[in-house]
Parts: C-alpha cells; structure tokens; sequence
C-alpha cells in the first residue's frame, strides 16, 4: 500500500467513525427530560393529574435529580383528555424540545394518540393511569412500559370473585369510550368463563353527571350485581344515583376501577361492604406508609394506585438510564424489561418483554363507617392476587 493509499484509507475511517459519532450524538442528547401528560383539571383530575406530577418530582428528587452527568428536567401539560391535544403536545416534547420519556397518560384514548407519537419516534412511554390491555395486545409497541394496572387484572380481582361467591347475574353501567368498553368486554368474557351471564348494558358519555336513567334500566334488569364500569367522578356519580333510588339495598354494586380518593368521596354509608381491585393501598405496611406519608405533605391528599405508579415507574426508567449509560430508548427499555422493579408498589414484580409491569395486586372492601379510625382509613384487605393471576398472558406478535 503506497502512502497516498494509507492516506485516503485513513481519511476514510476517520469519515466513517465521525459519521457514526454523529448519528449517536443524534439518537441521545446525554440530558433526560421527563414529560407528564395527565388530566389536570377534567374527570381524572384527582386520580393523575396534578398528583402524577408530583409523584414524578418525588421520584426526580429521590434519584437525586441527576442522571448521565445532567440535571434531570421535569414538563407537564394538560391533555384536557382530548387525543388531538394530547398528539400535538407529545410531538412538540419529542421533536422540538428534547423530551426522552412521556408519563402519568389518565384516558386510554388519549394514551393511544401519544404512543402512535412515541412508538414513531422512538420515545419510551410510561401508561401509570390508563386501564386498556390493548398497549399489551392489539396497540402494543417495544417503546410501552404499562405500568400500574390494566382492565384484565381488575376483572380477575373483582368480577371473577364475585361470579365465584354465587353473583351470576350482572348489569353494566358503561362509559361509552375505549376504556369503559375494554372494561365491559373483558368483565363479561370472565363473568360467563365462570358460569355466569349478562342480563344487559347501557352506555354513559365521559362526564355524566345525571345517572338515574341508566340506574332505573339496571334496577330493572333483575340482575344480581350492577356493574359499573367507569372510573373517577363517573363513579361517584352512578353511586350516588343508585343509592337515591335505593338500588344498592336490593342488589350488589361492583365497583370496576374505584380510586382511592374516589372511595373517599363516597358516603361511606353507601359505598361500605363494595368490593374491588386496586394496584396499591396506602395503608399496606410500612413501606406504603412512609412513601405515602412523604406524598401527602406535597400533594395534600392520599395517593390513588396511578400516584404510586407514576413514581414507581418514572425510578426504574431513571435506574435504567444511570445503568447502560444513555438516554437511547432502546437500550433503557432493554435494562428496564432485564431488571426486576422492587419497591413499596411494585411487589414480585416483572416488565414483561410485552411491556406489561405484572406485579401483585389486591381486592379490597370499603369499610363500614364504624370501622373507620380516620377519614383516611378506608379500605381493609380481602387478599392479595399474585400477578401471574391477574394479568393477560403475552401474545407472541407483541414480546418485543
């Protein structure tokens, strides 16, 4: 080889290994910036919204609030639980402003509108409020970690126990979107898997206010439980309907996806003895106490399950990070699905290569008012269901 050869050969590779430089620089900036895409004054606002926000921060401040050498920065925004909104926000984060990961996401159609945005661009999402299975299944991406629950693990907790105790017979109160209709749907596949039936179903808009139509069709409907498949005021509102025309007195109310603070903004005279299933509770063991007592001075309120999850999940996104030594989404999501999550939320927990977080959940009741030693203490728990009972098995199109 003549020298002018080595030359152009050396150049060459020089070239090469700047050109390759560069395309990493690209896919990682070595800063990582944490959004929180949440409910911040709709329906949803009490279960992830402003809470959710917090809950990050305190997972930020605990980690230490670096990570690769940089501050770690912390945006949130309102999605208004409007999938066009929250598209256009999460494409601004992702391509103009440097944002890594996208967290909190309350509605499953608002979630479904920003992982079409991520999974696009690469971007990991962390789902701590949504319940669909279908970020597991038919909408599933290798850039989801599904964090805190999903509308298969509440069925199996709830509906299969009771279906179990001799409750055949059920009525559905439905919010009329994805979400209520996953609900439904997996609900009434474990209610006649388990020898039971659906007598009927009506459909509610998002935000109902007046339930004493569809309350009158299920008081109607000589079904043994009403089912009422809706979450945050929602719930509350059906609750109190059934209660003022005295439908709990004559049939068993399920409450499919019940908040904590939704609990506590029921009359405990109308909502004690109603079973249901829930990713975390307070009140547990010392290790829900603390963290709990630690949010509540922030946030002013108990924690809901989507709480503990947004700070659950937003920890082992951060440990990832620190561990491969980048913000590259497909080598943290790697380290994330490689490591196990342990902490107060996440117990015997695994990120399943579909991106489920599979981890013990409980059925609670809502305690009499006489048992009740604070306006806090509202839930005692029935049993704890370990996660390989709860959640959907993986499909192969989605292990990723």
């Amino acid at each position: 080889m003549t020298f002018q050869t080595k030359k152009v050969s050396t150049l060459i590779t020089g070239i090469v290994a700047a050109t390759m430089a560069s395309a990493s620089l690209a896919a990682t900036d070595g800063k990582v910036k944490i959004g929180v895409l949440a409910d911040m004054s709709g329906t949803y606002a009490d279960l992830c919204g402003p809470g959710c926000v917090v809950a990050t921060r305190m997972a930020i401040d605990d980690f230490g609030g670096k990570v690769l050498g940089h501050d770690i920065e912390l945006v949130s925004a309102d999605s208004q639980l409007k999938p066009d909104i929250a598209s256009a926000i999460a494409r601004k984060w992702v391509e103009n402003e440097g944002v890594d990961t996208i967290g909190g996401l309350v509605s499953s159609a608002v979630t479904g509108a920003v992982t079409q945005v991520t999974g696009a661009s690469k971007n990991i999402t962390l789902i701590t409020g949504s319940a669909s299975n279908a970020f597991t299944t038919s909408a599933c991406s290798p850039y989801i970690a599904h964090w805190t629950y999903n509308v298969v693990a509440l069925a199996n907790g709830t509906v299969k126990q009771m279906v179990e105790s001799g409750k055949t017979k059920w009525f559905f109160i439905t919010a009329d979107y994805a979400f209520g209709h996953a609900l439904e749907g997996v609900s009434s596949k474990v209610i006649k898997e388990n020898g039971g039936e659906v007598v009927g179903s009506v459909r509610a808009p998002l935000g109902t206010t007046d339930f004493s139509s569809y309350v009158l069709q299920a008081q109607a409907s000589g079904a043994d439980v009403v089912a009422l498949a809706n979450a945050g005021n929602d719930t509350v509102n059906a609750l109190n309907a059934a209660a003022e025309f005295g439908l709990n007195e004559s049939m068993d109310i399920a409450g499919l996806l019940v908040f904590t603070p939704n609990a506590q903004a029921m009359d405990p005279r109308v909502a004690q003895g109603m079973r249901l299933t829930t990713g975390f509770y307070w009140d547990m063991d010392d290790q829900t106490r603390a963290w709990s007592k630690r949010f509540q001075e922030s946030y002013g309120g108990i924690p809901s399950m989507a709480h503990a999850g947004a700070y659950s999940a937003t920890m082992h996104y951060l440990n990832a990070v620190a561990a491969v030594g980048t913000d590259d989404a497909d080598a943290v999501m790697a380290q994330m699905k490689k490591t196990k999550p342990d902490d107060f939320f996440a117990r015997n927990a695994t990120l399943r290569a579909d991106g489920r977080m599979v981890h013990d959940m409980l059925l609670v009741e809502i305690k009499k008012p006489s048992e009740r030693k604070t306006e806090n203490d509202i839930y005692k728990i029935v049993k704890v269901i370990p996660g390989d009972q709860a959640y959907n098995p993986m499909i192969e199109s989605c292990q990723f």
